[in-house]
């Protein structure tokens, strides 16, 4: 092979070097927005689930129309890394040239990009749906997106006190420790509902099988920020808070029809998943975000393929 054809292989640093200076946010926004605009090809995504030890696989993929190249992501989770002192994340990105299938790029982040862009989804939730005025950020989780998506609220909903609550209490201190040496305030407390006591913006970010708040939990003028249900084993939320609330957002309808938390509430139900926006429609101004104080929003994403096209795209600067 022609070396001037080889293909890019990119490690960690050099990926987080090349991120620099990128709005993630706004680059979520325009992904987010080409989706619901029928911009991008996105196939229902592949998974691998594990019990022993627990851990999972997600294969996402797609190109967006018009653009040179498609993408291929592999993206695992395994939750029992931390007590070997490894992420529990990891993944690398396959970026292939659209006209003739040759690979073009190799991206091995490690994880990182799907970290990133999960992160950066979180704010462009809160930037729509989240009250103007946020006192303290609700975390219920102990793993890299309890502290990823604090940190881009920052940008959006800047807040530097934090209410935490997780199952394990040896990585929730570790959590509590690491954000107080980033500046922030933190509250460890000792359930859910504590957590929603406390706090009109809320993060969920755990890898539950069963719902961990409730309805009569919920303030009103709440955002819920829940991220961690991205596959059909998995429910951070009751389902009356999805029956409920004023305003549920997914990242898009058809792929939400399998899992998580409208999975789990709707189903194939056509006529209440009608009633749910998809994000690049707020963003896109074709849906309303929040239009009053004491609104409860619910904003619940699994995840798109063209989050990793345009994270791929923006390291390589190409389309």
């Amino acid at each position: 092979m022609d070396r001037a054809n080889l293909p890019i292989i990119l490690d960690l640093p050099q990926i987080e070097r090349r991120l620099e200076n990128v709005d993630l946010i706004g680059l979520m926004e325009g992904a987010f927005a080409a989706f619901s605009r029928g911009e991008a090809v996105v196939p229902v995504p592949g998974e691998l689930l594990f019990d022993d030890p627990p851990g999972e696989v997600h294969l996402k993929y797609g190109y967006i129309r018009g653009g040179e190249t498609y993408v291929v992501k592999i993206a695992s989770g395994f939750w029992n890394n931390p007590q070997r002192g490894l992420s529990s994340s990891d993944g690398l990105l396959l970026v292939f040239r659209k006209e003739t299938g040759e690979l073009t790029a190799v991206l091995n982040d490690r994880g990182r990009l799907t970290d990133l862009r999960t992160a950066a989804a979180g704010a462009v939730a809160a930037k729509h749906l989240a009250p103007n005025e946020v006192d303290t950020i609700g975390v219920l989780g102990s793993g890299i997106q309890a502290e990823l998506q604090v940190q881009l609220l920052q940008t959006v909903r800047p807040c530097r006190r934090i209410a935490v609550w997780g199952r394990n209490p040896e990585r929730v201190s570790l959590y509590a420790q690491k954000m107080r040496d980033k500046d922030f305030l933190v509250d460890v407390v000792h359930s859910p509902s504590e957590v929603a006591a406390r706090s009109r913006l809320i993060v969920t970010a755990t890898a539950s099988p069963k719902p961990l708040l409730q309805w009569e939990d919920i303030r009103p003028g709440t955002h819920i920020t829940a991220i961690g249900a991205d596959s059909a084993d998995k429910q951070e939320l009751d389902r009356s808070i999805i029956y409920n609330a004023d305003l549920v957002v997914t990242d898009s309808r058809s792929q939400a029809r399998s899992r998580g938390e409208l999975g789990h509430a709707y189903g194939a139900d056509d006529l209440a998943m009608s009633k749910v926006a998809e994000i690049g429609e707020i963003i896109e101004a074709k849906a309303q975000g929040r239009s009053a104080p004491n609104q409860i929003t619910v904003s619940t994403f699994s995840g798109l393929a063209v989050q990793d096209i345009v994270m791929a795209s923006a390291v390589l600067g190409r389309s």
